[in-house]
């Protein structure tokens, strides 16, 4: 059994390259590499790569993206659940994205946060009307971690501890670091957690040596480099997630591998199967 926690809707476009990340894309990525339930985001960026502001007519409105959202699990809720994508420095928790997470908070698990493509702090007055809305609705909050201040780790940490109630993912475990400093932040606070999107293998051994098995979630970002993403990128070189489907079982065990693939996911996202 496989969950991947992280994956995506929409296009990516990048200095270098624009993914068109299609439902059907998602659908046969997971049908071709044996994962049975994704949790997905509509992506609606605020900021380009370069963190240069994206037109308004390019972008999408929290509405919009989560609409599509939406209709993509309504017709795959054997398959998928979703998380809205928030656009904190444009828009705000209003009443709408209230009212659409209540209508559907059956397919609806938690709340995506991207500061780097909303260039704004994580730990900032404007995110917290939606970390409300995430305690108010049992909902655990996803953010993308880097090694760029305002998604670092510790302003996730500063959220999480702030916010006791409401379950934090440190997605990506601090982009392009050594991982390090998030996972020392792990063992601090229970509501804080990981996920394995481009993390190498060895930090993952290591939180569970520190911390056991509980503390982190798979996850991909697929089909950030194609319906192959889980087992190459874009250039055609293996992916690092083969190691976690072929080694990681046999360096932490059969259970421990277990709450990393499927269990920790259905316990925190309320994923039932």
């Amino acid at each position: 059994m496989i969950i991947d926690t992280h994956v995506h809707t929409g296009l990516f476009v990048a200095p270098d390259k624009t993914v068109d990340m299609s439902k059907e894309v998602v659908l046969e990525s997971m049908r071709r590499h044996n994962i049975d339930f994704a949790i997905v985001s509509n992506t609606a960026e605020e900021v380009d790569c370069l963190l240069q502001p994206i037109p308004k007519e390019r972008q999408k409105t929290q509405e919009q993206a989560f609409l599509e959202a939406i209709n993509f699990a309504r017709n795959n809720k054997d398959k998928i659940k979703i998380m809205p994508w928030i656009k904190p420095t444009s828009e705000t928790a209003d009443e709408r994205l209230e009212e659409l997470i209540k209508e559907n908070r059956d397919i609806v698990c938690g709340i995506k946060v991207h500061p780097f493509h909303s260039d704004i702090e994580f730990d900032s007055e404007r995110v917290e009307p939606y970390i409300k809305l995430a305690e108010k609705y049992n909902l655990p909050v996803a953010v993308h971690t880097a090694d760029y201040d305002k998604s670092s780790p510790t302003r996730v940490y500063n959220m999480a501890k702030k916010y006791p109630n409401v379950k934090f993912i440190m997605v990506h475990m601090g982009l392009c670091t050594d991982n390090k400093e998030a996972i020392e932040l792990l063992g601090k606070l229970p509501n804080l957690y990981g996920d394995t999107t481009w993390v190498p293998l060895e930090s993952t051994v290591e939180i569970v040596r520190r911390y056991g098995s509980k503390k982190i979630f798979f996850g991909t970002d697929s089909p950030i480099d194609g319906v192959d993403t889980y087992v190459k990128n874009m250039q055609g070189e293996p992916s690092l997630y083969l190691r976690y489907f072929n080694e990681l079982e046999a360096i932490i065990g059969s259970e421990a591998y277990a709450d990393i693939m499927y269990k920790n996911a259905m316990e925190v996202f309320d994923i039932k199967l």
